[in-house]
């Protein structure tokens, strides 16, 4: 006898989930890495949470070999117990870079905004877009679905802003993009990278050096939570153009990022970002170290019953 169906509250929304990235630090395909108590992977929750919040659209953007895997993992079984449609878009070099010749020494991804036009033809709502390998927790799921709606143009988006202090690693620097706000509202974003947790306690940009400068542990991040209205997407077209005309023959590992791109848009007056909080805790996976305290977050989040003892039983 089928089983019936998990019953969620549609509300034409999209979400997007980038899971095409490297994992270089990683050292493996983190987005699949099974971490939950009946093996659920880090996105299954962000995907479960987001359809409790009224989304009633996945795309899920992988490398073309990942396909099988996300399928037979999850995806087919999503789509079973739910009847919401997942949608599978590839990041490969060849989309969007027709006038660009790519170096083939090149191995690493061109960013999070190539992921996001990859996706371009299978967005057709206002989506939110977010990393594989992290966790948001269901409130920001909810507070980002209660502004998509109110995004009536391209010249408006939105984000949820975690605190540093909740966001960086135990075992090895992280990269964030620092925000600055004013009234609720986006007015700088500064991607940072080599951000560490020293021995005294204080985080630090090590990016020049280990003496690098204090940063406010308060202070308000992005962690690739980003809402749009769907127009944004041939603003991003261009976006990356610009971007690939301006890196040179032997570019190797430059990227186009979000948090980049959301700064100079900002900076031109072109975009209104509203910045939202959330009380939720943030976890990710950066490095392999990072997995037991991933796992045992998730076995308490299940154990208190914010989550079923399995997502899609």
């Amino acid at each position: 006898m089928e089983k019936e169906r998990l019953r969620f509250d549609p509300m034409n929304m999209t979400l997007v989930v980038m899971a095409a990235g490297l994992g270089s630090r990683y050292g493996g395909v983190k987005q699949i890495e099974r971490l939950g108590p009946a093996g659920e992977i880090l996105m299954e929750y962000a995907i479960y949470d987001a359809l409790r919040a009224g989304f009633d659209h996945i795309v899920i953007i992988i490398k073309p070999e990942m396909l099988q895997d996300v399928r037979e993992l999850f995806g087919d079984r999503i789509e079973q117990r739910t009847g919401i449609r997942i949608d599978y878009a590839f990041q490969v070099p060849e989309r969007f870079t027709e006038h660009y010749e790519i170096p083939p020494e090149r191995t690493k991804p061109l960013g999070t905004v190539h992921a996001v036009l990859c996706a371009k033809d299978v967005i057709h709502t206002p989506f939110a877009v977010i990393n594989a390998d992290d966790y948001y927790g269901r409130a920001a799921f909810e507070t980002i679905a209660a502004e998509l709606p109110a995004l009536g143009d391209a010249q408006h988006a939105t984000m949820v802003a975690y605190q540093l202090r909740n966001t960086v690693s135990a075992f090895g620097t992280v990269t964030r993009g620092v925000c600055l706000a004013q009234d609720g509202v986006l007015q700088k974003v500064q991607e940072t990278y080599k951000i560490k947790r020293c021995a005294d306690g204080l985080i630090r940009d090590t990016s020049g050096g280990e003496d690098g400068p204090v940063l406010d542990p308060d202070a308000l991040v992005s962690m690739n939570m980003w809402g749009y209205h769907h127009s944004i997407l041939p603003v991003m077209e261009q976006y990356f153009a610009d971007f690939l005309a301006g890196l040179a023959p032997d570019e190797l590992k430059a990227e186009c990022l979000l948090p980049v791109m959301m700064d100079a848009l900002t900076a031109r007056g072109a975009i209104r970002t509203s910045v939202l909080q959330t009380e939720d805790q943030w976890f990710g996976l950066t490095y392999q170290q990072d997995k037991p305290g991933v796992v045992a977050a998730l076995t308490g989040l299940h154990a208190t019953g914010v989550y079923p003892p399995a997502l899609w039983e």
